[in-house]
């Protein structure tokens, strides 16, 4: 692919670390974002070959009566089994990128700054580097873990537990911390959160 014009920056964060509504701040500010999640979505509908590899592996019952898939039964199968987990990222993730580096392609010389949301960004990246595509910048979103846990309770309607597992079925958020190169602090209300992004995006604007 093409990698010489626009600026790749890859946005993550953690389940409930308030990663979307980053990008709707982003996107308000008139930046193009390429969202991996509704890719994810794509790549699974009814008929695609996303969704036969995972009945292949998961069998006909992981589908609603209606041929799609059963998300919800799907969660349940890979928050509580991590070598499951493992093996759906497997069938998925070259899937997904191959999109993303598409949509990339479509906008390299369009755009001056592409934005990739990808919530297993980190997990992906080797594949990324694999098929051309590296990033620029690293943009995490951060909140700590009991924000992130009381934020999962109230928006999954889950108990403490199924919250802490679906937490920890993801990789570390500190490692990430580590390894990013904007972390978009999320532990105040709307209001401050706005205005640390809009903070980031003035000093990208000025780079």
């Amino acid at each position: 692919m093409i990698q010489n014009r626009a600026k790749i920056i890859g946005i993550t964060g953690g389940i409930a670390t308030g990663k979307s509504t980053v990008v709707e701040i982003i996107k308000s500010k008139g930046y193009f974002v390429i969202d991996a999640d509704e890719i994810a979505k794509d790549v699974v509908k009814k008929g695609s070959l996303g969704l036969e590899k995972i009945k292949e592996k998961f069998g006909s019952d992981i589908l609603l009566y209606n041929g799609e898939l059963n998300r919800e039964k799907l969660a349940e199968i890979i928050f509580t089994n991590e070598e499951m987990r493992k093996e759906l990222n497997e069938i998925l993730h070259p899937i997904i990128i191959n999109e993303i580096i598409k949509a990339v392609d479509e906008h390299i010389l369009q755009e001056k700054v592409i934005f990739i949301d990808v919530p297993l960004l980190f997990e992906s990246k080797d594949r990324f580097n694999e098929q051309g595509l590296s990033f620029d910048e690293v943009w995490l979103v951060y909140c700590d873990e009991q924000t992130q846990i009381d934020r999962l309770m109230k928006r999954d309607k889950i108990n403490y537990i199924y919250a802490l597992n679906k937490i920890k079925s993801q990789l570390d958020l500190n490692f990430k911390k580590e390894n990013s190169d904007v972390i978009i602090y999320n532990n105040g209300d709307l209001h401050q959160l706005e205005e640390t992004v809009e903070h980031f995006l003035r000093k990208l604007s000025c780079d």
